[in-house]
């Protein structure tokens, strides 16, 4: 079981240990675990222990116990077969073997009542655990209006409205907010059981998620970790985490 964190700090400190999840890359020739730095510097920023998540894990419920938080990271498309949907020519860095890994985290989570937040594509994958389904490319759906990314490769940013009273709403002090970083071509379509939007593009996109009857869980499309400057209020998000994660 492959846990790689710091040894100065975690639990045993006080410092809550927040699990992020990886995902599996060939570059350059070599085959390596893969997760860019800003979740690891956000999570520090908010207080917690990083602790870096392989996919491939036996026992992810096991190792979860571990933990006092989780934040299912972005990457990737989910595999067709795990939504259950046709392939569509624009998917990419599909990973089943991750897709398995991260649906028995949010399993787990779920049942012990752990502290998540899902980001972009882990918002897609807490909605599919719940036995929702996305949409396999969204601009076959809702056009150009709003631009959820510049390339594969690249991010843009757009506005979202928040639902008043709303969990994000409440988070931010506000119900809308000017700029988020997007970085996606997938998306909620049907919701999973007990899951509400909390936040919307312009085109009607769900941008954000929470679960009736758990505060614990949050869920944004976009990538809160490329906006770590306090006036972008994003960092708020993980500080949310790590103060839930301090309660377990």
């Amino acid at each position: 079981m492959r846990i790689m964190t710091d040894a100065s700090h975690g639990s045993d400190s006080g410092t809550p240990w927040i699990g992020i999840t990886t995902y599996h890359r060939e570059t350059e020739g070599r085959s390596r675990f893969m997760l860019p730095d800003a979740y690891v510097d956000s999570v520090r920023a908010a207080g917690g222990c990083p602790v870096l998540l392989t996919p491939g894990e036996a026992r992810p419920a096991e190792l979860l116990a571990r933990l006092e938080g989780l934040i299912l990271a972005g990457g990737g498309d989910l595999h067709p077969d795990t939504v259950g949907e046709s392939a569509h020519d624009r998917m990419y860095s599909m990973c089943e073997e991750r897709d398995r890994f991260e649906l028995a985290l949010v399993s787990a989570a779920l049942e012990r009542g752990t502290a998540l937040l899902a980001i972009c594509r882990g918002m897609q994958i807490l909605n599919v655990a719940l036995g929702g389904d996305v949409h396999a490319h969204l601009p076959d759906v809702v056009g150009s209006e709003v631009s959820h990314r510049a390339s594969q490769d690249e991010p843009t940013a757009h506005p979202v409205t928040l639902t008043p009273a709303g969990p994000l709403a409440r988070l931010f002090g506000r119900e809308d907010l000017a700029e988020v970083a997007s970085w996606h071509h997938q998306a909620v379509r049907r919701l999973g059981r007990g899951l509400r939007p909390v936040a919307v593009a312009a085109d009607g996109t769900v941008e954000g998620l929470a679960l009736e009857g758990a505060e614990q869980v949050l869920a944004v499309q976009w990538h809160p970790e490329l906006q770590p400057e306090r006036r972008s209020l994003q960092p708020r998000l993980f500080e949310a985490l790590v103060a839930r994660a301090r309660l377990r």
